[in-house]
This record gives C-alpha cells, structure tokens and sequence, in this order.
C-alpha cells in the first residue's frame, strides 16, 4: 500500500481555467495594430524577447505583457510610436484584465471529487489582483483548503506550500499545464507531479520532460486526476527516486 497525499495542488491558468488564449488572441491584435512598422512574426519575437526580460522586473501578468507591449512597440518604430497607439495598447491591458473566466471542462468535476477528502491547495502566480478576481469568477474557489499566489514558482516554494498545508511535498502531488512551473520544481522538491498539457502554453513555461523521473505522471485530461490520486494512494503509481 501507498500512502495517503496529505496535499494536492493544483495550478489555475490553463489547468483550471482558460488564459493563454487570450493573450494569444491580444498578441494578434497587437501585431495588426503595428503592421506598417513590422511582419507580426517580428512583433511577436521582439515581444517575447521583452517579456523574457521583464520576468525579473514585472513578474509574470497582465500588468507585465503590457508594459512589455509598450516597449515593444517604442522599439520597433524606434521611438516615434504615435500616443494613440500606446492608448490602445492600455486598452488591450484593460480588456484582459476585465475578460470573463471560463473554466476548463471536468475542472469543476474533478475538484468536488477530490475536496471531500483531500486538502486541496491552489498554486498559482501572477499578479495578486488579478489571480484573486480570476478565481472568485471561476467560481472554484470554496474547493480550496488554501489559495497561495506567488511570484513565481521555484523548488523552495513547493517545499514552503506543502510543509504549511500539508506534511511536506513527500507526500504531496503538484498538477499543472506547465512542465517548467508545476512539474520540474515539484518533482525537485520530493513531490510527485502531473503534467495535463494545454493547446496552448506560454514560450517561457516550455521545458522537456522528466520521463525517467519515477514521481511524474502525464494525464491527457484532468479527469484522470481522481484515477492518479488513486493509484498513489494505493502503491500503484511509481515510488519516489532513491
């Protein structure tokens, strides 16, 4: 027999509920709105090349993909972007951080399956704000034991969340869309953690996968969530390293 998870964690944006796509969906309307200065896969590179900058400074958000469209657009028209342009930049900032949540599907389902029994701790980072209006739309927020919204997410902060709601990340299991947010630094901290790809996921949370590490699980749905949970429980899924 295993032993019973005395926490589970779960990641929001793009595990619980749809947010990429949006930013996808501004990303086009930013390089239409600055197709007389560049090719929208220059607007994009230059962009990405910002963000990948300004984690350090803005962390990740709305609040930070704006700032990084505005200085994006600064250096593509070297400097002459016209006001008007930086004031339908604002707008598409003001129009994602008002846009509805809509939650994945089976994301509600598997999370009255498992709150019964289970401690259930949301993980998840981004701009306070933010992350706070997200899951109270969601509706999803009273399935959660605690709500932890970091800066970023890192070895030491698994290590922090599940030793305070739980009996440290031994006996802990991480899900999320991201291989370098929710799985890597989970499994780093003696976790076991399950990857439920997304159709879209951000450049900078692309990473490989740990297939040989024996605590990592990938589930084509988060449906299949309550089976894994399960299966740890019972000695089922892989013991961990060493």
């Amino acid at each position: 027999m295993g032993e019973r998870l005395a926490a589970i964690g779960f990641d929001a944006d793009d595990t619980l509920w749809q947010n990429e796509r949006y930013y996808r969906l501004t990303e086009a309307r930013f390089g239409e709105l600055l197709a007389d200065h560049a090719a929208a896969e220059m607007t994009s590179a230059r962009l990405l090349e910002a963000e990948r900058r300004n984690l350090a400074l803005y962390g990740f958000g709305i609040k930070g993909f704006t700032l990084s469209m505005i200085e994006t657009a600064i250096e593509i028209t070297e400097g002459r972007v016209p006001a008007e342009v930086i004031g339908r930049i604002l707008d598409f900032g003001r129009e994602l951080l008002a846009h509805p949540i809509e939650p994945l599907p089976d994301a509600e389902t598997v999370l009255e399956r498992l709150a019964g029994s289970h401690r259930l701790v949301l993980v998840t980072k981004g701009d306070l704000f933010d992350q706070e209006r997200k899951l109270a739309q969601s509706g999803l927020g009273g399935y959660f034991h605690a709500i932890e919204i970091v800066s970023d997410k890192t070895e030491a902060t698994y290590r922090t969340v599940f030793s305070r709601h739980g009996a440290g990340p031994e006996r802990a299991l991480m899900i999320g869309n991201s291989l370098r947010s929710d799985v890597l630094p989970a499994l780093a901290a003696g976790a076991f953690a399950a990857h439920v790809p997304h159709e879209l996921t951000f450049a900078l949370e692309h990473a490989e996968p740990p297939e040989n590490a024996a605590r990592f699980h990938r589930l084509d749905r988060l449906a299949e969530a309550v089976d894994l949970v399960r299966a740890i429980e019972a000695g089922e899924a892989a013991a961990p390293e060493g």
